[in-house]
């Protein structure tokens, strides 16, 4: 039998409405009727996605009830108000119900096949399904607090240029699009000497960094704070320009030039997969101690088409 999986993507075509509402799943009247088989309940079905959804829906209705943002697409929202604290109540839930949403388009009521060419790009960086499998479960499984692991497609290769998927995790309502604060860092900074020590002052950061041809080949905003110039004063304890954060700063929204919404380092990336670890979605069918079965019952039940689907990779024939 053959289904027709791309229907329940994201698209902003679906978010245009007169209000915010709980988008139509492919699979939801299935899901409705007998939940998600063997991954949840019809109860816990109701509680994690009609009753969780329609929540963050009436939240976000009520936050933009007669403003411009009562007809912009959850994703907009998301991108617009990362780095507002001004308006973190209307990132937290917009981000939510479309994380919530791409957790939901990306599950099936049967195992799904991945299909060849997703597979072959699973293969170059993960090495095998398995491998990702197991590292994308681990993963979720050590989260301490809810949130949401992603596969995600990079469109920019800082080592591996064969190697485009990546595994990253975000916590409470965190978004990792690249608008949104993901960054593009090389390094583990837990465990990689750097040189960078807790009491070290921007000034002493800014000289450290300073390359032998006299240029700052991580960021030329640097230069000022190596020449005292970021506070006037060379021997400031700490050479931050004032505003350079909080509501107005640099980095913020009201900071930033249309063009540079993308945060310092931020690297491309779009969101294939992903999985909830919040506790309202497993605890009713699982108990205390069950996310691991939880994760494992979910992993079978992916919707490979709908994840390939958002890949963008090559349709050549499978």
């Amino acid at each position: 039998m053959s289904l027709n999986y791309g229907k329940c993507l994201y698209t902003p075509k679906t978010q245009r409405r007169r209000k915010h509402e709980v988008p139509l799943l492919t699979h939801g009247p299935s899901f409705e009727r007998v939940g998600v088989p063997g991954v949840l309940s019809p109860d816990a079905y109701q509680t994690a996605w009609t009753q969780y959804q329609q929540f963050l829906v009436d939240k976000l209705n009520r936050l933009t009830a007669q403003t411009k943002e009562e007809n912009t697409p959850t994703k907009d929202l998301v991108l617009q108000y990362a780095r507002d604290p001004n308006h973190a109540a209307l990132f937290n839930y917009a981000s939510a119900a479309h994380n919530n949403h791409i957790f939901f388009t990306t599950m099936a009521p049967e195992s799904i096949n991945v299909p060849r060419p997703l597979l072959a790009q699973i293969d170059a960086s993960f090495s095998s399904l398995a491998s990702l499998r197991s590292h994308f479960l681990a993963t979720a499984d050590s989260m301490f607090g809810p949130g949401y692991v992603w596969l995600v497609k990079r469109n920019q290769y800082t080592m591996n240029e064969s190697m485009k998927l990546s595994i990253l995790a975000t916590y409470n309502a965190g978004s990792p699009y690249p608008g949104a604060h993901f960054r593009l860092q090389p390094l583990d900074m837990n465990t990689a000497n750097t040189g960078v020590t807790a009491d070290m002052s921007p000034t002493a950061y800014a000289r450290m960094m300073k390359g032998e041809d006299g240029t700052y080949p991580n960021d030329e905003r640097l230069r000022p704070y190596a020449t005292g110039m970021g506070t006037g004063n060379p021997n400031a304890p700490s050479a931050v320009n004032k505003g350079t954060a909080g509501s107005f700063g640099q980095y913020s929204n009201a900071g930033q030039n249309p063009s540079q919404r993308r945060a310092p380092g931020g690297a491309l990336v779009e969101l294939l997969l992903v999985v909830s670890t919040w506790e309202h979605v497993w605890l009713r069918d699982y108990g205390f101690g069950g996310k691991r079965k939880f994760l494992e019952a979910w992993w079978d039940k992916i919707d490979w088409e709908a994840v390939y689907a958002r890949s963008g990779f090559g349709k050549e024939k499978r």
